[in-house]
């Protein structure tokens, strides 16, 4: 029997609410977020280079990117609320391990597991879809991802306090108390939303080419990609030129690091509020177009001599207010392509999203590494957010073409 639509607090037998929604999405932010102001302090604690512990971020991605191939067609086969749990459970034993980690090997297999939290970024945008519409859903998911965005407005600078007060295993502490209490939000309100499935895991794996096949998928797919490809490069890259370039220190960069969080609340609350009204095609184009404004104008000026933390850091808000826009339009798009695959989609999408994302990170870190300077860093996001104008312009072709067939 399908949940009830209406979320009543603390009911295992009605879907989430909203507020639970964005708590478990919030973790998933906050792990990786968090530590990351300790990224060269951590270098230095494990006596290893800062290409070698920045593996804490890309292959975290990476390992996160091939989880959600394998948590999308589980949570259409076993539904939302039980994947939930286990990878809520998995998430904070790592935490722990690698708050205790003193081998960098052993920490960074710790920080691998910890992606399995990348159930708390998909499955909420899969359980969404499956109570709302298209452009319905894509209004949650904004409201959802507006509160989740204080997170990573937040955390880098409390990770860089944890550091300074504890080190940075206070950041791993952090997060394994913060994964105890979200397992005991979802065990006692999230409620199943998605339908009953008689088929095996097999089966819904097996109807991958459904999507694969999809022109319309792949364009939201690498549209969302893209726009958070130039994120993700930030990801990477930032801490190295906070540090090594502007010579901030932890607690400083920490403060700025957040910057582009800022940027993404504003464009999760326009999503929430408009969404619905101007639909999910227009809003994608519109936050694709304002990142490239955004970091032309940030290398204009940085090339014309006036590079700084004020200008760097200032002008990724751009890049989170695109995000803010793109990313909740371009997964209900995602999601809507086959509504009966919505966590199998949400788990692909986000594959090919964190996956590239993973990629990016690891490709900021190589043309960073010696160099004195940010261009590098704003030359990649730049040419990575125009590919995302490309492929949201490809999106509105295609659907033009079915109208007109």
């Amino acid at each position: 029997m399908p949940p009830a639509r209406r979320a009543i607090p603390f009911d295992r037998t009605t879907p989430p609410h909203l507020v639970s929604l964005i708590l478990l999405t919030s973790l998933g932010a906050l792990g990786m977020n968090l530590f990351l102001p300790s990224l060269p302090g951590m270098a230095a604690y494990f006596d290893t280079s800062y290409g070698v512990i920045q593996l804490a971020v890309t292959g975290y991605l990476a390992v996160n990117a091939l989880m959600q191939l394998v948590i999308g067609p589980m949570s259409d086969r076993y539904g939302r609320r039980r994947i939930m749990l286990w990878s809520i459970a998995v998430f904070t034993l790592a935490s722990v391990g690698g708050m205790l980690s003193t081998h960098v090997a052993v920490f960074l297999m710790f920080r691998m597991i910890q992606a399995a939290i990348v159930a708390g970024l998909i499955l909420p945008r899969a359980a969404i879809r499956d109570l709302y519409s298209q452009n319905d859903s894509a209004s949650m998911i904004g409201y959802v991802t507006m509160g989740m965005s204080l997170v990573p407005m937040i955390a880098p600078a409390f990770g860089g306090l944890l550091d300074g007060l504890f080190g940075w295993q206070a950041s791993f502490a952090a997060l394994a108390l913060a994964g105890a209490a979200a397992f005991a939000l979802a065990y006692y309100d999230m409620g199943e939303t998605a339908a009953p499935s008689t088929g095996t895991l097999r089966q819904q794996v097996a109807q991958y080419p459904q999507l694969l096949m999809a022109p319309r998928f792949w364009g939201y797919a690498l549209t969302a990609a893209f726009a958070s490809g130039a994120f993700f490069a930030y990801l990477g890259g930032a801490p190295y030129v906070g540090s090594e370039v502007y010579g901030m220190s932890p607690e400083v960069l920490g403060l700025y690091f957040g910057a582009p969080a800022i940027g993404y609340l504003v464009g999760n609350g326009v999503t929430g509020r408009y969404a619905a009204r101007v639909g999910t095609n227009p809003m994608i184009l519109i936050g694709t177009v304002l990142t490239v404004i955004g970091l032309g104008l940030s290398l204009v000026i940085s090339l014309a001599g006036e590079d700084g933390p004020l200008v760097f850091f200032g002008f990724m808000t751009t890049v989170g207010l695109g995000n803010g826009l793109v990313i909740p339009n371009a997964t209900a798009g995602m999601l809507s392509v086959r509504p009966h695959l919505a966590g199998t989609a949400s788990g692909l999408g986000g594959a090919i999203m964190i996956g590239g994302g993973a990629g990016l990170s690891t490709v900021a870190g190589v043309i960073l590494a010696g160099s004195d300077s940010s261009h590098p860093l704003i030359w990649l996001m730049t040419l990575t957010s125009a590919a995302s104008v490309l492929s949201i312009l490809f999106v509105i072709w295609r659907e033009r073409r079915l109208r007109m067939a």
